[in-house]
């Protein structure tokens, strides 16, 4: 594995060229050239449209409408209530106690701010945090990806992750895009050295969801590392301040949670094992494996037992890979999390979707095969425009399991 102090900053393609060398006609080729990260913006962006295009369609053949499917699916609408109401909702699916203090308060802030300061409702403005969360977080992916493998490379990885399975979540009311733009910024800060806003930043995932916790203890690894590597010596103090903000977004709405159910350090663990979440070292999803594998089961299930596996391979080629360290314990808290928890076994892909670093080894493969062979490349990229509009269709609209 590499640290942040030993990357490299992006190469720049090609040679320098005198100022006086240049033909006129090469600054309207670069005027008109659009920046490589516009690029990826715009072509994340309509990955996202389109897939938005085959949801409404859906919705429509099934007589749905579209804003609302798109706006108030699942837990979009535990979080438009605390937006507009604060905590305290509290309702029974028998044995569940379902409270909303499981939901973190984030993604709600930034939506209640939105309807103070516009005309936008719930959802309308929900869709608004989303969607520009989303923006921020694939500028976020590129950055990282032309900073360790130049601009190819990092345009593959933003395609990637807005074609992935359960991508069609980046286009809904929810909070996976908020996470993913916290995360990939700070961990972009801890490659550049950027250590205070490392630490804001984490922070800010850890109020976003309760697996943002995974980016404080990159953060806080990749801190660790540094100091050990140094021996103490010429650590500076934006590195400590860093490491100390990092787990306060996590531990203080937990703390919160705790003070307001009557046990602080373990009130917010008893909400989560009253939705039948807890962590019970894999356990329960090896349980619900085998069922899968002996007796079969819905065609989500299946698939979200594939999307798992996939994730685990991917992380061991990100390992073989030796990617920096802070984005190998980055990815692997969220997939100890994920894999390690019970509950809504179906929700597991949704929970991997902002561990966008694995799919750093497939970019690359897909660069080399679009130099080599494009054609190819193009039917793979297709595939998967294809299998994520449709399985995201069928997620949100058919399909009756929680996201």
């Amino acid at each position: 594995m590499t640290h942040v102090s030993t990357l490299p900053a992006p190469a720049q393609e090609g040679g320098r060229q005198h100022p006086q060398d240049r033909h006129p006609k090469d600054h309207v080729r670069s005027a008109a050239r659009p920046h490589p990260a516009v690029l990826a913006l715009g072509l994340f962006l309509a990955a996202r449209l389109a897939g938005v295009a085959v949801l409404t369609a859906t919705a429509w053949a099934y007589g749905k409408n579209p804003l609302r499917v798109l706006g108030r699916s699942w837990d979009s609408d535990w979080y438009l209530g605390i937006a507009a109401h604060g905590y305290g909702r509290i309702e029974y699916f028998a044995p569940k106690v379902a409270s909303d203090y499981a939901f973190f308060p984030l993604y709600p802030g930034f939506v209640r701010v939105v309807t103070e300061i516009t005309p936008l409702s719930g959802g309308a403005a929900g869709l608004l945090v989303s969607w520009t969360a989303a923006g921020a977080a694939a500028c976020g992916l590129y950055a990282i990806g032309h900073r360790l493998y130049g601009r190819a490379v990092a345009t593959a990885l933003v395609v990637l992750w807005g074609l992935l399975p359960h991508s069609v979540l980046l286009s809904l009311a929810y909070t996976e895009p908020v996470l993913t733009a916290c995360a990939a910024w700070s961990l972009y800060a801890v490659l550049t050295g950027r250590w205070v806003w490392a630490g804001v930043l984490a922070s800010l995932a850890g109020l976003a969801r309760p697996n943002g916790i995974a980016v404080a203890a990159a953060v806080l690894v990749a801190a660790a590392y540094e100091v050990v590597r140094r021996r103490g010596r010429n650590v500076s103090h934006s590195l400590w301040t860093g490491a100390a903000l990092a787990p306060l977004g996590w531990c203080g709405y937990v703390l919160w949670v705790g003070s307001r159910t009557g046990d602080p350090l373990g009130g917010y663990f008893a909400v989560q094992r009253r939705w039948g979440s807890r962590f019970d070292f894999g356990v329960g999803a090896l349980r619900f494996a085998r069922h899968l594998v002996l007796h079969g089961g819905r065609f989500v299930f299946p698939m979200t037992l594939l999307l798992v596996a996939v994730a685990v391979v991917l992380f061991a080629l990100l390992v073989v890979d030796r990617a920096p360290l802070v984005l190998v314990v980055y990815c692997g808290v969220l997939l100890l999390i994920t894999i390690g928890g019970s509950g809504y076994f179906a929700c597991k892909p949704r929970f991997l979707l902002p561990a966008f670093p694995l799919l750093l080894p497939p970019a690359r493969a897909l660069v080399r095969t679009a130099r080599a062979r494009p054609w190819h490349a193009t039917v793979v990229v297709t595939a998967l425009a294809g299998l994520s509009f449709v399985y995201g269709a069928f997620l949100v609209v058919v399909n009756h399991t929680p996201l």
